[in-house]
């Protein structure tokens, strides 16, 4: 075998499967980018917390996290359909999230419960004739006091108009306000409030706070379980006794709360590969018990109100690509993306392989035929007698000294040594010309 005539022949199917391999790359666009943005919550709340964890998790991979303040649920959702965000939390019942955007944001998994926190101050109720202290267990009964419903762009106020109209209350009669969670905690702890409602997960500092705090108690909602019932996107939970604080017994009994579900949502047209990241970290942050739920509840993809991504459903369901473990995320991650791409090309090679051999006779053979074309003009030359006998035979030593200087493989050796006996040949006739002539 000549290695470079094999060379040369696989050459153009060489130059083929670069090409594809090119135009693929291109088109697929198997690496992420370095940067994607991340629309979390208010500074404290707890979107920021696990903001700023998924941004640490995301580094090690050469992706920069933007954290997006907002308000809360509500402004990231809107952040996302406008574009102003890639990734964000949004809470279940956040507007009609269910329709229109379906063909424009996915979900990465349902992470954690977001329960309805409804902090009031007793000392702000009424006292009872009995003397006993006085306690709330039903929204209806908060009908007279002081509320704080969260900022807008937090969906705590939408969430609240339909539970007041459940409880068919006069919103318009309601002292209701709008105070960001710090100045609304400020004003409940210096009795300028009455009642604060926020939905947040367990590992807001706010929550924290007003858990520990003299003269302010935590809802306990005897109606839990019916509106689970009405509204579908609430779930019933309970706050298990001592799980705050067990050696001082916070709380002192099981709560009974309400909790919307908070998912990862991701515009369509983020990358694939950020997409699963964001799953992966999930998985990382948000699969241990907590005050809710037990391990592993979460995430899930149970809950989810709009179409998980397949990112997601893998990450969270299924079990990762062996070569994830030895090797690194971005080769990792092309072999992934562009495995198909690969697998075509295989198939596409094994047909059109087959003309190597073929080509690689080929090169080898025009070796030696390419100097049949000077032989025979020596025969037309030797037939027209346009040359004399001593030209013809000079052009046939020139040939037979170039023949001489053919290297072919031993196995394409037959068509060298043709050529030496066809040059033989003619110069037997160019000799027997001569000696005719002589004569």
């Amino acid at each position: 075998m000549s290695l470079r005539d094999l060379l040369v022949s696989i050459g153009p199917l060489v130059l083929l499967v670069v090409a594809l391999l090119v135009a693929a790359y291109w088109w697929i666009q198997p690496q992420p980018p370095h940067s994607v943005r991340l629309a979390t919550g208010p500074v404290g709340s707890s979107y920021a917390v696990f903001g700023k964890r998924y941004a640490a998790l995301l580094k090690p991979y050469g992706i920069n996290v933007e954290l997006i303040e907002t308000a809360g649920s509500a402004e990231n959702l809107d952040a996302l359909r406008a574009g102003r965000a890639d990734v964000a939390f949004v809470r279940g019942g956040t507007g009609d999230i269910a329709a229109g955007d379906e063909d424009t944001l996915l979900s990465l998994g349902s992470l954690f419960y977001e329960p309805l926190w409804i902090f009031y101050r007793p000392a702000a109720l009424p006292p009872l004739p009995s003397g006993k202290k006085p306690s709330v267990n039903e929204l209806i009964q908060l009908d007279k006091l002081r509320i704080n419903e969260d900022v807008p762009g937090s969906g705590v106020p939408a969430l609240m108009a339909q539970l007041i109209k459940a409880n068919r209350l006069d919103a318009a009669k309601l002292h209701l306000s709008q105070l960001p969670p710090e100045d609304a905690v400020q004003a409940l702890l210096t009795g300028k409030l009455d009642v604060m409602v926020l939905a947040s997960a367990p590992q807001s500092r706010y929550v924290h706070q007003l858990l520990r705090a003299p003269g302010v108690a935590l809802l306990d909602l005897a109606q839990a379980d019916a509106y689970s019932r009405r509204f579908g996107f609430l779930s019933s939970v309970t706050l298990p006794r001592g799980v705050v604080d067990l050696a001082r017994d916070v709380p002192d009994h099981d709560v009974s709360m309400i909790a919307l579900t908070t998912s990862l949502l991701a515009r369509d047209d983020v990358h694939p590969a950020l997409r699963e990241l964001f799953a992966e970290s999930a998985v990382k942050l948000h699969s241990d018990a907590g005050w809710f739920n037990r391990a592993r509840d979460f995430p899930n993809t149970r809950t989810s109100e709009l179409p998980v991504s397949s990112e997601g459903d893998q990450a969270i369901n299924g079990t990762p690509p062996i070569w994830r473990r030895y090797l690194p995320f971005w080769l990792s991650n092309l072999l992934q993306r562009m495995g198909l791409v690969i697998g075509g090309l295989v198939v596409l090679l094994l047909p059109l392989s087959r003309i190597v051999p073929p080509l690689y006779a080929w090169r080898v053979r025009r070796r030696v035929f390419r100097w049949y074309a000077l032989l025979h003009e020596v025969e037309v030359r030797l037939e027209s007698g346009s040359e004399s006998t001593e030209q013809l035979l000079e052009r046939l030593a020139h040939l037979d000294d170039r023949a001489n200087r053919i290297a072919v493989p031993l196995s394409y050796a037959y068509e060298l040594y043709a050529l030496r006996d066809h040059i033989h040949a003619v110069r037997k006739r160019v000799l027997a010309r001569a000696a005719a002539l002589e004569a």
